[in-house]
């Protein structure tokens, strides 16, 4: 993802040195579930712990000639080890390393959203109860319909947000999710135990039933997870961005100073933050077709899914960041209009209350 749209917290997820740190981080509770239960030498984990390192530049120099990225990474950190470092990757295949790596990053990945939703419930339900009481025309069809409150439209936002929150914890427990069961996921050269204690340690459950890769169904729920979320990130910015409109202007985004808003009309105030926000979410949703691509593998496993997901996955979980955190600030510091939405009730002299009329009469 470029810059622009990347926070710190979440970019560093997705940074090869991250990945590669990831990747070590796994093969060593591999080989200490291992020198657990006797398979190789305690001394030799032991040794690989303290020499066991990488040098980025090195495994991106082996890859160009091997063309192959896992043993690229394990040739260059057998450099540091030595001797010992031939009990790295026992029994293993790469998407035993590659797939208990990437629910890593998958599951740091949705702790940041996670609490960034938490934030934005607090920061919805402030703003409800302030304007429980601002009265407001409701439309249908963009038409005026009947009179409401902003705090109940608030409040419906608030009760979207909080199936999210509820739908990111369900989630949880699909992503955080290991395997160290080999070349078909049949554990014909590792013992199970082996996959229990690593994972274990590693804060994930084995997966129930792999075959050489984690099953994609889960990456895809992953994605259409984030997709739902930033679609209800974009229905407030749409909503923001109609109520802001000249002839409307209930709402508005702040406005800060020396902001402009138009090289050739310096009058415009335009919602520039909201219409960032909607332009992002299309590309969320694009992210979650191409997860649900990823589901139909070959047999046991192919690589077609391999690419994808070094696009869509960083892609995605870095967008919603940025988009979390660009709607916490919007509904925070959003100028609401309570005398405009008054001046717009009336306008039409009383109409919106059609219905009390035609029940009166019926």
């Amino acid at each position: 993802m470029i810059e622009r749209y990347t926070l710190p917290e979440m970019g560093k997820i997705w940074t090869d040195d991250f990945k590669l740190k990831t990747w070590l981080q796994v093969e060593i509770a591999v080989c200490e579930a291992q020198a657990e239960l006797g398979y190789i030498p305690a001394q030799a984990v032991e040794e690989i712990k303290a020499k066991a390192k990488f040098d980025l530049n090195r495994v991106l120099e082996i890859e160009a000639e091997v063309r192959h990225d896992v043993i690229a990474f394990l040739t260059n950190v057998n450099e540091y080890v030595g001797d010992a470092g031939r009990y790295i990757h026992l029994g293993l295949t790469s998407s035993d390393v590659l797939d208990t790596a990437l629910a890593l990053q998958m599951v740091a990945s949705l702790d940041l959203i996670q609490h960034q939703v938490e934030e934005l419930v607090q920061v919805i339900r402030y703003q409800a109860g302030q304007h429980r009481d601002t009265v407001m025309v409701g439309r249908s069809h963009g038409i005026h319909a009947e009179p409401m409150t902003f705090g109940f439209k608030l409040a419906g936002w608030l009760a979207e947000v909080l199936r999210h929150r509820d739908r990111l914890c369900r989630l949880q427990s699909q992503i955080a999710v290991g395997k160290i069961s080999g070349a078909v996921g049949t554990y014909a050269n590792i013992d199970p135990k082996v996959e229990e204690l690593a994972c274990q340690q590693l804060g994930l459950q084995p997966d129930c039933a792999s075959t050489q890769v984690i099953s994609r169904d889960r990456h895809a729920e992953y994605l259409q997870t984030l997709a739902l979320l930033t679609a209800s990130i974009e229905r407030f910015a749409v909503e923001i961005r109609n109520l802001q409109r000249t002839d409307v202007l209930e709402v508005e985004e702040y406005f800060a100073k020396g902001q402009k808003g138009s090289s050739a009309m310096p009058h415009k105030r335009n919602p520039i933050r909201s219409e960032r926000l909607t332009g992002l979410a299309r590309i969320i949703r694009g992210h979650a077709i191409a997860s649900l691509e990823n589901v139909a593998l070959w047999h046991e496993r192919d690589i077609s899914h391999s690419s994808v997901e070094r696009v869509v996955l960083p892609d995605a979980c870095i967008l919603t960041h940025f988009m979390m955190r660009e709607i916490i600030n919007l509904v925070k510091g959003l100028l609401v209009y309570p005398e405009n939405m008054k001046r717009n009730m009336n306008v039409y002299g009383g109409v919106i209350f059609s219905q009390r009329v035609l029940l009166a009469l019926v």
